[in-house]
């Protein structure tokens, strides 16, 4: 049950698996690691290696929470060291658009093909509240000079690029229920900047996300670029009520959270749902795949990608 993009570049733009995997038209699996507070690798693939082979590429965190790790520069490259396809985020917090166009070619020379761009969370919620946030860029911006820096191999000063990278390009995206009035201005702003893919907020409901991918599907959306939905394996019914209260745009419907409260093991029955959510996602006209999530909760994920019997109905 693939999902083929008909109006993204006929072409390979990064040569990555992860844009294979999109162009065949298979349903594709990201899913997520934090970078470790250590300066040791065998950190880095202690928890991210067990989706190796399960997940098509894996992103990189960039100081959640406002926090500092290693960086997502090195643990990206870790990754790719060991054949896991990273896609590293990189956040407008935290630097200038020198540093942050540096960063893009370091990550194609390292082996990275994809970079999500994400605006980051605000410095006030970390515990180095004192730290100066840059905003040099939004995300769009650094979008559209990714795209000319790969397209057009210059920098935004006009210098040439010797050899440009290859890098598929993405944006964050918050589906929701839309308003009889709703237009996806900012989609479609971010994809004429150069978004090549999105992956979105958690999405729990169903119902509301096929409206929401009918009626973006309706300016032509899904056909300029890629949809990977964000869901993942809830830990507890209590962690579920957190999330509705603190993550911007999530919405976990009451039903989720009651199956969740009557399980007698909640993390086996988180696991369970998502499996669920990811077999319906395949069945949503425009989406193209899923993001899974879940903090510290790679094995987690493995295991629902495992399950679920997605990657089996490739070779079927």
């Amino acid at each position: 049950m693939g999902y083929t993009n008909t109006t993204v570049e006929a072409d390979s733009i990064s040569g990555g698996g992860l844009e294979k995997t999109l162009r065949a038209g298979h349903f594709a699996v990201t899913a997520e690691t934090a970078p470790p507070d250590s300066a040791d690798p065998a950190d880095v693939l202690s928890r991210a290696g067990c989706l190796k082979g399960l997940a098509d590429a894996v992103n990189v965190l960039d100081g959640a929470a406002a926090r500092a790790h290693l960086s997502p520069l090195a643990t990206a490259a870790i990754l790719a060291r060991d054949g896991i396809e990273p896609v590293i985020q990189l956040t407008m917090r935290d630097r200038n658009r020198l540093a942050l166009e540096a960063d893009a070619l370091g990550a194609a020379a390292l082996g990275v093909p994809n970079i999500l761009c994400l605006k980051g969370d605000s410095v006030d919620a970390g515990d180095q509240p004192d730290a100066k946030p840059v905003f040099d860029l939004n995300s769009a911006e650094f979008m559209k000079i990714l795209r000319e820096m790969r397209d057009d191999a210059i920098f935004p000063g006009g210098r040439e690029i010797t050899s440009p990278p290859k890098l598929l390009i993405g944006a964050a995206d918050a589906p929701h229920d839309p308003a009889p009035d709703f237009e996806p201005a900012a989609l479609l702003a971010k994809i004429a900047a150069g978004a090549n893919f999105f992956q979105t907020q958690f999405c729990f409901d169903m119902p509301s996300l096929e409206r929401y991918m009918a009626r973006i599907a309706d300016f032509g959306v899904p056909e300029k670029a890629w949809f990977l939905i964000g869901i993942g394996p809830i830990a507890s019914a209590r962690s579920a009520r957190w999330m509705n209260e603190h993550l911007y745009g999530v919405n976990i419907p009451d039903a989720i959270i009651y199956r969740l409260e009557g399980a007698a093991d909640q993390r086996a029955e988180g696991r369970a749902i998502c499996i669920e959510l990811l077999q319906t996602l395949q069945g949503i006209p425009g989406v193209a795949g899923a993001h899974l999530m879940a903090p510290h909760g790679e094995a987690a994920t493995a295991q629902v990608i495992a399950e679920s019997g997605v990657l089996d109905l490739r070779s079927s």
